[in-house]
């Protein structure tokens, strides 16, 4: 006998619909599938036969194939499990055929028979035809964002038997309320001092530019960074429902809610490897930290300490907002757009202005300075020096403005690059730069000059405009740009190649000055 229950598999964030055909017929006794299936996938015989038995079932002493259609489709992990006993108790009479048809079945299957969450539920709910989907309980909140479809939950293969046969209904939790997760737990309020720090703080808030911190520990980096993703306006419905497919793909953790609503932090640590940060692997394309951090901030700490190929992937991602992932199970896309702060020390000991003086190598000075690539230096819009905090400043300083404060700018700025048809000035385009950002004539002298003196790329003067157009909106400055916002813009952005030489040189000279 011949069953068909409808399924799905996730490749990276997109899930596809799986019809699985079981087919039940005289024979030797045995169980195969085919259709592309990974090890997990073909492991699915064993974890279905001890549910079945162990839910009271009977098992087929029969011979037993199990296609996966399109068999052209490579199918990972286990969320194929439920619908395949669904299948076999189909081919067995168990369950009338009719029963089946308007339902899909994702979710794994226990020893014991109980429905587990599959990682890339939401996708996987969302790419079935079937008007019903049923998943487990603990998957049932991110499903349930799917408007257009009836999700249903069960906790057992025996209660979805007992519900498609009509002795019970199939269960609709009511979600867990979304509480408000708010990011502003650690207020800006908090850093003393770092005045400059605090404003290019708020630029890239508003902007959404990326901003490089160099300073000695203690000087506050991580701190401030760790304050950006509070600054940040709430995620918008559409980047919230992305945001929550690729947590869900990537079995990252989610809200009892189910819907993400605030901007992502993710800080990865400096081992962290290609594949884990921009995404993919060996069998399983999954999304990495960059997509992660999709709609919010990735935080790098030590950014010295990170592997140069690794730094250098991030280039392509940081300039389109997508990281295109290409293995022999295939290629897959994921969203990555974010704000990007990165931090390192001036030199490996960290103490290049510090009064015991450094400690490294000329060498290992130059090594540390080359280990961030001009193309990458030139994707941060903001790049500054922090040195630490004064005495003064520490225990007799003026407390700054909070969070909440800082965040209603923010919003206002949001707002202006809202009319103008984007969701933040770093998204405008040249052509648009042009015309949304005209400077004025001392302004543009400024800028003539510094691309003249090679201070200035092409790529880098279209980021001191948009980060000069960032100010004006904060300070709700008309236009044109003036010479004010373009001298800020431009202290905030030094030169790459000056860059690698301050902090060579500012290690060297304290070294030997010690």
């Amino acid at each position: 006998m011949l069953a068909t229950v409808a399924s799905a598999v996730v490749q990276g964030v997109i899930g596809h619909p799986v019809d699985v055909e079981v087919h039940v017929s005289p024979g030797l006794p045995g169980f195969n599938i085919v259709g592309l299936p990974d090890v997990c996938c073909r492991e699915s015989r064993d974890r279905v036969r001890a549910a079945l038995l162990s839910s009271g079932f009977p098992w087929p002493m029969k011979r037993v194939t199990v296609n996966l259609a399109p068999t052209g489709l490579r199918k990972e992990g286990a969320s194929l499990d439920l619908a395949i006993a669904v299948g076999l108790l189909v081919a067995q009479d168990v369950i009338p055929k009719e029963a089946i048809r308007k339902y899909a079945f994702i979710a794994e299957l226990g020893l014991d028979g109980s429905l587990r969450r599959v990682p890339g539920t939401l996708s996987m709910a969302d790419s079935v035809e079937c008007p019903c989907a049923v998943v487990s309980p603990k998957a049932f909140a991110e499903a349930s964002l799917i408007e257009e479809k009836e999700i249903l939950s069960a906790g057992s293969l025996q209660e979805t038997v007992s519900c498609l046969t009509g002795r019970s209904e199939f269960s609709s939790p009511l979600a867990t309320p979304s509480e408000d997760e708010s990011l502003i737990e650690e207020d800006l309020c908090d850093v003393r001092g770092q005045s400059l720090a605090r404003k290019a703080l708020e630029i890239a808030a508003a902007g959404g530019h990326h901003l490089l911190m160099i300073g000695p520990p203690g000087a506050g980096k991580t701190m401030l960074a760790r304050r950006l993703a509070g600054l940040l306006p709430s995620l918008d419905a559409d980047t919230a429902r992305v945001v929550t497919r690729i947590y869900s793909a990537g079995d990252f953790r989610i809200p009892p809610g189910g819907l993400i609503r605030n901007p992502p932090f993710r800080s990865p640590h400096h081992s962290t490897t290609m594949p884990a940060l921009v995404g993919g692997g060996s069998r399983t394309l999954r999304p990495g930290e960059i997509s992660a951090a999709h709609g919010g901030v990735l935080f790098l700490d030590e950014l010295g300490e990170f592997s140069p190929t690794v730094l250098d992937a991030l280039r392509q991602p940081l300039e389109e907002g997508v990281i295109r992932v290409s293995r022999a199970a295939g290629s897959v896309t994921f969203p990555a757009e974010f704000v990007f702060v990165g931090s390192m020390n001036p030199c490996p000991c960290g103490q290049a202005d510090g009064p015991g003086g450094c400690r490294c190598s000329e060498s290992a000075r130059m090594r540390y300075a080359r280990r961030l690539s001009g193309p990458l230096l030139d994707r941060f819009d903001m790049r500054l020096f922090l040195q630490r905090p004064s005495v003064d400043e520490l225990f007799r300083g003026k407390v700054g403005e909070s969070t909440s404060k800082v965040r209603e700018r923010v919003l206002r700025a949001r707002e202006c690059a809202a009319r103008r048809g984007v969701k933040s000035n770093s998204s405008l385009g040249a052509k648009r730069i042009e015309h949304e950002a005209p400077l004025d004539e001392e302004a543009s002298k400024m800028v003539e000059s510094a691309v003249a003196s090679g201070r200035l790329s092409a790529r880098g003067l279209q980021r001191v405009r948009c980060v000069a157009l960032t100010i004006c909106d904060l300070e709700k400055k008309p236009l044109p740009l003036r010479a004010a916002d373009v001298a800020l813009a431009l202290q905030l952005r030094q030169n790459p190649v000056s860059l690698n030489r301050s902090i060579a040189a500012m290690a060297a000279s304290n070294s030997s000055s010690g």
